[in-house]
């Protein structure tokens, strides 16, 4: 098998676990649906990653092997610190910024009129 053959089987194997989980997903009431957001939309992020890159053919090998690679993969991103909210709260920081100075800009424009 060829690194891209390989690759894809991973991914195929990947999206396959990812429509089994969201069928089950779906099966579940409203308020256990919300609950699983946040890992449903993770798992899509993996498998969107898994489109745009490829792994050593060992290293797929090896995930392929796993019953469950994708689950694997978000246990393991579960645990890792990421940036993640610092980058929230720093966007959240500049629309801030961005607001209150298109405010002072209209309040200024409100005051001079020739301008």
């Amino acid at each position: 098998m060829t690194n891209e053959q390989l690759n894809t089987a991973l991914y195929e194997k990947m999206f396959a676990e990812q429509e089994t989980y969201r069928a089950w997903l779906l099966s579940q009431p409203p308020e256990e649906i919300l609950n699983h957001t946040y890992e449903y939309t993770v798992r899509e992020d993996i498998l969107l990653s898994l489109e745009y890159h490829n792994l050593p053919d060992a290293q797929a090998r090896a995930l392929r092997r796993s019953p469950s690679p994708l689950a694997d993969v978000f246990r393991d991103w579960q645990d890792k610190e990421t940036g993640y909210m610092d980058d929230i709260w720093a966007t959240v920081e500049e629309r801030a910024k961005t607001e209150a100075a298109k405010q002072q800009q209209r309040q200024k424009s409100k005051k001079d009129p020739e301008r």
